[in-house]
């Protein structure tokens, strides 16, 4: 029996699984109900389980029968502060809180694939490690997964590694997509705290107003990217929020902001850490305020190693046809940190097609109150996963 036909079996204990994840949606790096589901999923396979220590992390190990490499193979497990607005009879239970990253058909993919390597493992030459990882929607779980030995978790350091991510939008169903290189860009957090001093709204001139000055420090840092960079080196900053004032007729002491910054270079981040700080503090000062401003560097740029996207498309097309693998033309600049495995270890990274839509442009994006995953694409998922780590092993 093939991956394909094996996976056909247990299709459906795949998707049952998501949706019982989608129902308990958990944030940041604490998931004890989604680590029991996980452990749960698990249970009687022929794994060395460990539990992380600063995280509900959950690293699997899978011994071959027989000598060879080392492959990782990553799910993340964490959800987002969003509140569903989908209408399926599985939807969260949690106000305020949704699986609307499909990370929950990530984890059961993810155990798809242990489950199918697991009936094959008199035949693996080599180990297989299962990362299903908490906390990477800002919370850096790769990087405490990564400190506490994931990537030694077989013994050794592991030769390769694999993550998929699935798409909501702008990739058809089915369809698997990736590319050689840089592939998602690195993120940033811009904290930005105007401090004047406040008073009456009708007499503006004796306060210091640190609204205006914070609202032009936005529009400022739009004309920084496009008159401080090339056009040819994509940047991006958005403010997420901004919050000042309780009342339309009062001037608060201070006005806060915080904005995201996407880069790719190393080059491009250190010049916008450096202009972005000096540029809010210079505003502040010009209108006789003060800017306490803070820039966080969070993820990497992800980065496929050319060869192991080059392996994962051949794969992809041998297994299901070309009909099913499409070239990403460009990265994007969304942000990833299973980054910090690949800075480490050769591998890539893909993003899959999952819409319910024909037209995937139709289909609301990652992260919205109304993504939707169509979860008949897990059993494909978890085949290429299982395959991607037999192939590779198999290289040696």
């Amino acid at each position: 029996m093939d991956f394909r036909e094996a996976a056909a079996a247990i299709e459906g204990d795949l998707i049952a699984l998501r949706r019982e994840l989608h129902q308990i949606p958990e944030i940041g790096l604490d998931l004890p109900k989604t680590q029991a589901a996980v452990l749960a999923a698990l249970e009687g396979l022929p794994l060395e389980i460990t539990l992380g220590r600063t995280s509900t992390a959950v690293t699997a190990v899978l011994r071959g029968a027989k000598p060879g490499p080392a492959v990782l193979l990553r799910g993340d497990m964490d959800a987002l502060p969003v509140t569903e607005e989908n209408d399926a009879d599985w939807v969260s239970k949690h106000v305020g809180t949704m699986h609307a990253c499909g990370h929950d058909l990530h984890t059961a993919g993810l155990v798809g694939a242990a489950k199918l390597l697991s009936a094959r493992q008199a035949d693996l030459a080599g180990d297989v490690v299962f990362m299903f990882q908490p906390g990477e929607e800002g919370w850096d779980g790769a990087g405490h997964m990564i400190a506490e030995g994931v990537l030694e978790a077989a013994g050794r350091k592991v030769d390769a590694a694999y993550g998929l991510h699935v798409i909501s939008d702008m990739v058809p169903r089915g369809v698997f997509t990736t590319r050689g290189g840089p592939m998602m860009a690195a993120s940033s957090g811009l904290f930005v705290n105007v401090v004047g001093k406040g008073g009456h709204g009708s007499r503006p001139h004796t306060t210091l107003d640190p609204i205006p000055v914070a609202a032009e420090i936005v529009t400022a840092l739009q004309n920084l990217i496009t008159r401080r960079f090339s056009v040819f080196e994509p940047i991006v900053i958005t403010v997420g929020t901004f919050h000042a004032g309780t009342r339309h007729n009062i001037i608060p002491d201070n006005a806060k902001f915080e904005a995201t910054v996407r880069t790719f270079s190393e080059e491009a981040l250190a010049q916008v850490e450096k202009e972005s700080v000096k540029l809010a503090e210079d505003i502040a000062t010009a209108h006789g305020l003060t800017a306490e401003v803070r820039f966080e560097r969070e993820y990497p740029a992800t980065v496929n190693h050319d060869a192991e996207a080059a392996f994962v498309a051949e794969t992809v097309k041998d297994l299901f046809g070309d009909d099913r693998y499409t070239e990403m033309p460009e990265p994007v600049m969304g942000s990833e940190d299973f980054s910090r495995v690949l800075e480490a270890v050769p591998g890539s990274y893909m993003f899959y097609g999952a819409t319910v839509k024909e037209d995937p442009a139709e289909g609301a994006s990652n992260h919205s109150p109304r993504a939707a995953f169509d979860d008949s694409v897990l059993a494909d998922g978890a085949v290429l996963l299982a395959e991607l780590a037999v192939r590779r092993m198999a290289r040696g």
